[in-house]
């Protein structure tokens, strides 16, 4: 008996994946460590949350596929809200997607330009 084996898509696949990062600092641009950072999917309202690291760097990795194209998201730190939409082409399926928010002291800044930048940098950094 021959058997063929098949590549099987998993949740660690690109296209199941969308990563909302940032950083958090107060109103002087100090880094605030241990801040609870929370994003809530609008659609099926599950939430991920995670803490901020000493440089008040979070990393937030949502279960995303294709068909979440659009999809609107809030993310909250306290008090501070943001609405985000996730932006992305759902037929590209070879580079990340997600977005940079910052929580500025009071402001909410999103920076979706920076997004690859930092998070080539918390890769290379070898931080989990």
């Amino acid at each position: 008996m021959l058997l063929g084996v098949l590549p099987a898509a998993g949740e660690h696949e690109i296209w199941y994946r969308y990563t909302v990062l940032g950083y958090v600092t107060d109103a002087r641009g100090q880094p605030r460590a241990g801040q609870r950072v929370e994003l809530v999917r609008e659609r099926t309202r599950l939430s991920y949350a995670q803490d901020t690291d000493a440089d008040g760097l979070y990393v937030i990795i949502a279960r995303l596929g294709d068909e979440s194209a659009g999809e609107a998201l809030t993310l909250r730190l306290g008090g501070a809200t943001a609405r985000v939409t996730a932006t992305f082409d759902p037929t590209n399926h070879s580079d990340e997607r997600g977005t940079r928010v910052d929580f500025d002291g009071a402001r909410v800044i999103e920076r979706p330009t920076a997004f690859r930048a930092t998070l080539a940098t918390f890769v290379g950094a070898g931080r989990r």
